[in-house]
């Protein structure tokens, strides 16, 4: 008597399928062993460079802040002089 597992033992098992233990459908075991290529990274969107500002739209930003009193005088007698000499 030739013992045979049930999988093996069923219609549908045609073909090289490379495993069928119960676990794999066919088309799941056709899809493992015929692998796509991989798909080309995402390109980086278009939005990841600083906006470019101008010293007099950052003079006007650094007089708002010390007006509302976010920064204080000496602060902003610093990022002025920083603007001015072109340093970030």
């Amino acid at each position: 008597m030739l013992l045979v597992p049930r999988q093996l033992r069923r219609s549908g098992m045609t073909g090289n399928v490379p495993y069928y233990g119960g676990r794999f459908t066919p088309a799941q075991a056709y899809a493992a062993s015929h692998r796509r290529p991989p798909a080309p990274p995402p390109s980086p969107p278009a939005a990841t460079q600083k906006p470019v500002r101008s010293p007099e739209e950052l003079l006007a930003g650094i007089e708002q802040l010390r007006e509302t009193g976010v920064i204080t005088e000496e602060e902003y007698a610093d990022l002025r002089d920083r603007v001015v000499r072109g340093e970030s």
